[in-house]
């Protein structure tokens, strides 16, 4: 079996931007013999790094029926070593049943959730007392290609300028979609003001909470109108998180 020179490829960017993952987090954490769940697993990348650094069990869930049709057939051609610690399914984290994990991570998914506050609940309810939630994710809509490019508007910030109807109406000139809104293209739309609402209110203990983390030049640029009420909406480009579950052993 031959898997796709894309997706392989994909697979492997992922796997290079792993240590960044980690780093902007504050380094990677203990993770032999933890039990570790994938929120928006892809391709499967984070979940081989954290079976290859000691987990006894990684679950890694995906939406997208092709992504964990690769991820499945690829550790078992080109990771036999973690294909009994590792299980991908096709599910929302909301319908499985497992609980108890030791941690939950989340890789470029939550700006893609269209309700994060129930994804939260769901993943805290799985999560064992004192277990942590790792999450980075971004870009964020406001930013400046905060549409992942799938508006196709080149400029920077032209999905933010232009109106919602017209963004929708050329794409669907383009290629004959059925789209309807924004969220029809996988993005939720969510300000940073949001995002820091939901996270706090979440039920999470916020163990970190930092914005534009990234040792890029754009995001140190950023760092200056990010502070400046007007500007901070647009100059807000990523969040990274760890968060805590304070659950009660009687769940209270």
């Amino acid at each position: 079996m031959t898997l796709p020179s894309a997706e392989l490829a994909y697979f492997a960017r992922g796997t290079a931007e792993n240590a960044r993952f980690w780093a902007r987090l504050g380094g990677k954490p203990a993770l032999t013999g933890a039990a570790v769940l994938d929120v928006g697993c892809g391709h499967g990348s984070l979940c081989v790094d954290i079976a290859d650094s000691g987990a006894r069990r990684v679950l890694g869930l995906d939406l997208n029926t092709s992504l964990i049709d690769f991820a499945a057939a690829n550790i078992r051609l080109h990771h036999p070593e973690v294909a009994a610690t590792i299980e991908f399914r096709r599910q929302d984290v909301r319908e499985i049943s497992e609980t108890g994990f030791d941690l939950c991570v989340s890789k470029d998914t939550f700006e893609h959730v269209m309700d994060l506050a129930e994804v939260l609940a769901a993943i805290k309810l799985r999560l064992r007392p004192g277990g942590r939630l790792y999450a980075g994710f971004g870009p964020l809509w406001h930013s400046p290609f905060g549409d992942h490019g799938r508006t196709e508007i080149a400029a920077p910030w032209g999905h933010v300028v232009l109106p919602e109807r017209y963004l929708i109406s050329r794409l669907n000139r383009r290629h004959r979609t059925p789209l309807n809104s924004i969220h029809d293209l996988g993005l939720n739309k969510l300000a940073l003001a949001d995002y820091m609402r939901l996270l706090r209110q979440s039920g999470f203990k916020i163990i970190t909470l930092k914005v534009n983390v990234s040792t890029h030049p754009m995001s140190r640029l950023f760092s200056w109108p990010h502070r400046l009420p007007l500007l901070r909406e647009y100059f807000a480009h990523n969040i990274y998180c760890i968060l805590e579950n304070e659950l009660a052993e009687d769940g209270r």
